[in-house]
């Protein structure tokens, strides 16, 4: 990542402020830029049109409004927006929903550094990839 000139810039969003606090550590020392934080689907919204991440990384659980129904929100008004959710172990039929639903990619809480760095990455590499597959 050391290659990049511009380091990708992640709005993190969860209701947990210890989650939020380990994601973002995680991501600052693989690189990442984070730019943001959001405890609910609302803020989110509301933060992605105001910071314009190249990725959300956002709880699938969260009060006021859901991850999931955040998401589907954002793809309505952002089409363009690419999210990374994270979900608790046996939450595995909301993220199939959240998926469907155009979720980019996911890992599963308790956090693996390697595993949240990977999902985020394959998120990044869409923006490019998406036009090939299409085209397949």
């Amino acid at each position: 990542r050391e290659g990049d000139i511009l380091k990708a810039k992640i709005l993190i969003a969860d209701d947990s402020a210890y989650m939020r606090s380990i994601l973002k550590d995680l991501l600052l020392r693989n690189g990442y830029d984070v730019i943001g934080e959001a405890e609910n689907g609302r803020e989110v919204i509301e933060l992605y049109g105001k910071l314009k991440p190249d990725i959300i990384a956002m709880d699938i659980m969260m009060p006021e409004m859901s991850g999931t129904q955040a998401l589907k929100e954002l793809k309505e008004r952002y089409p363009e927006a690419r999210v990374v959710m994270s979900a608790s172990m046996g939450q595995q039929n909301l993220v199939v929903e959240a998926i469907r639903a155009g979720a980019a990619e996911f890992f599963i809480k308790p956090v693996q550094a390697e595993r949240v760095v990977e999902a985020i990455d394959k998120a990044l590499q869409r923006r490019t990839d998406s036009f090939i597959q299409q085209k397949e």
